[in-house]
């Protein structure tokens, strides 16, 4: 910092263009915005209430040895509170909403491997790079910035007059920005402006402590659970059940006109096809705990009956050693199974998930081309299913059913290419699909056009469901119990619908789709636009409520 401040002070600038830059400086990190929609030139014109207590504060401690380590502190925090800033616009892009200190760090590995599968390793590794050196050169200049006021000279008392005038400027902002964010106090007739970057740190750090308070509050209830040790589960149920997320399959698919026609025709020309060949369905809506990725997060949500809404949260939902509803139904005598394409790393956290078998995306056989980040086209991942799972002999007494969750990948970003329907019985060990995978234009030039992207959005969607709907044609004669569901909206520039909304639909036998009359479904496979929105969380007493005869007290029915 020394030698940046050195030579940037060397620059032939004259003292009071220095004083100007320098403020300059200062007033565009503080109002650096944290969200899309504040991303204005009006922003600019912001006056940041931080700027008369900064620059008072150094011009009245001055840049000897007090004045060095308050100005490395000042600019230690600024800088992280710009970095939080940063990271807070790149959420609210990708998955509506801020970034969450402590939770969302783990999620930083998982951004990067998705930027891989988008834009390739060179290109990431360049944008890792631009970002670091972007911070250097941002902190470099605010050390710069700050140095400049601590080098006005002033007398003694006029240093010791703004020292005290920026304390009370300090108090008014702390007073404005923290009872303000807290509820518990507003200023009578606060300055113009705002103070928006106090604000941010405030909230980031009230943030991690009530996460922290989360944690122990999720860990209570996780605690209480009167479906553990409960007997007679799933007693109803008398074949296959195959729970499908559906990735990115969201509310938009059924409201949004974009993307409305189309997958509302599949479903309903699937659903003709569906009644024709006896079998019964019903759908509605239900709330995800999250939007734009993350699908992990209602996984857990619907498997722990708790809502698993952060990376925090996960992690204690795994560690609170609640019973998931596969836990349960291997209580209950089934072979539970895991069937997930995305997974390409170890996944040790699927030991406490009550899964017997796993099947990873190096599991499952595929030997065509990936498409881009997606690892495999979904039928093939339908069609492994069946070969390593549903058509292979079960255990020794011959009638264990299966319990299975699968998690498509088609429709997950960057949603290029898109492939197609083939028959079931060509698709060997997935080089059918080749020809596909290599079709169209790259992510790189796709997503610089977002009409493009959300077009491209609208079909890998319906292949999705075309997958689906096939599948359980496919297996009419001898259906299993689907319960299909998204798990959550597509990113809101993409979804064009802000709403945590996603759809589910119960497809199977009448006797069985016929129990789940009480959570407000409505039959076929396209809801009513004003059917309840059922929370994720409750899905899972939901489904054992209604599948099995007799109810343990304090259960939901």
């Amino acid at each position: 910092m020394a030698v940046a401040d050195e030579t940037l002070s060397a620059l032939p600038i004259r003292p009071a263009l220095r004083l100007i830059l320098a403020t300059l400086v200062l007033h565009i990190l503080l109002v650096q915005p944290n969200h899309p929609a504040a991303m204005t030139w009006g922003a600019l014109g912001l006056f940041p209430l931080e700027l008369p207590v900064i620059v008072l504060g150094l011009v009245a401690l001055g840049d000897g040895r007090a004045g060095q380590l308050v100005r490395g502190a000042l600019v230690a925090v600024l800088m992280l509170i710009a970095v939080l800033k940063a990271a807070d616009f790149a959420m609210f892009t990708a998955l509506a909403r801020g970034f969450n200190p402590v939770a969302d760090l783990a999620l930083i590995e998982a951004g990067m491997r998705l930027l891989v599968g988008a834009i390739g390793p060179v290109l990431t590794g360049l944008v890792g790079l631009g970002a670091l050196l972007a911070v250097a050169g941002v902190a470099a200049a605010l050390w710069w910035a700050t140095g400049v006021w601590a080098g006005v000279r002033v007398a003694r008392p006029l240093a010791r007059g703004g020292l005290a005038i920026a304390a009370v400027l300090s108090a008014g902002v702390a007073t404005a920005e923290i009872g303000g964010t807290m509820g518990r106090w507003t200023l009578p007739a606060a300055p113009p402006g705002a103070a928006f970057t106090a604000r941010v740190g405030v909230e980031r750090w009230q943030m991690a402590r009530a996460t922290l308070a989360d944690l122990r509050a999720f860990e209570a209830a996780a605690a209480a659970d009167p479906w553990s040790g409960a007997v007679g589960l799933f007693d109803q149920i008398d074949r296959d059940v195959i729970v499908v997320f559906v990735e990115s399959y969201g509310r938009t698919s059924m409201d949004t006109a974009l993307y409305a026609d189309l997958h509302r025709a599949t479903l309903q020309a699937g659903e003709a096809d569906l009644t024709a060949r006896g079998l019964a369905m019903a759908s509605g809506f239900v709330a995800s705990p999250t939007r734009g990725g993350q699908s992990w997060l209602a996984h857990a949500t619907f498997a722990n009956g708790l809502w698993v809404d952060g990376q925090t949260r996960y992690g204690a939902a795994l560690a609170s050693g609640r019973q998931t509803l596969f836990h349960l139904a291997q209580d209950a005598g089934f072979h539970t199974a895991a069937v997930m394409p995305q997974i390409t790393l170890d996944w040790p956290e699927s030991g406490l998930m009550g899964f017997d078998t796993v099947l990873a995306a190096a599991d499952l056989g595929y030997g065509g081309m990936n498409f881009n980040w997606v690892t495999m086209p979904d039928q093939f991942t339908f069609a492994a299913m069946d070969r390593l799972l549903r058509d292979r002999p079960r255990d020794r007494s011959g009638d264990r059913h299966l319990f299975i969750q699968i998690a498509t990948g088609s429709s997950h970003a960057p949603w290029v290419p898109v492939p197609e329907m083939v028959d079931w019985d060509a698709i060997g060990d997935g080089r059918i699909f080749d020809a596909m995978a290599q079709a169209g234009d790259p992510p790189d030039v796709v997503w610089r056009d977002r009409d493009r992207v959300r077009a491209q959005y609208r079909l890998a969607v319906d292949y999705a469901l075309q997958n689906v709907l096939s599948y359980a044609t496919r297996h009419a004669e001898d259906p299993p119990l689907m319960i299909v569901l998204g798990d959550h909206q597509a990113a809101g520039f993409i979804a064009l619908d802000d709403r945590r909304d996603v759809p589910i639909h119960v497809i199977g036998p009448a006797h069985l789709v016929a129990l789940t009359d009480g959570w407000g479904l409505s039959p076929g496979l396209i809801p009513r636009p004003d059917a309840p929105v059922t929370g994720m969380d409750r899905l899972r007493d939901m489904i054992l409520g209604s599948f099995t005869t007799t109810v343990p007290p304090g259960a939901e029915s």
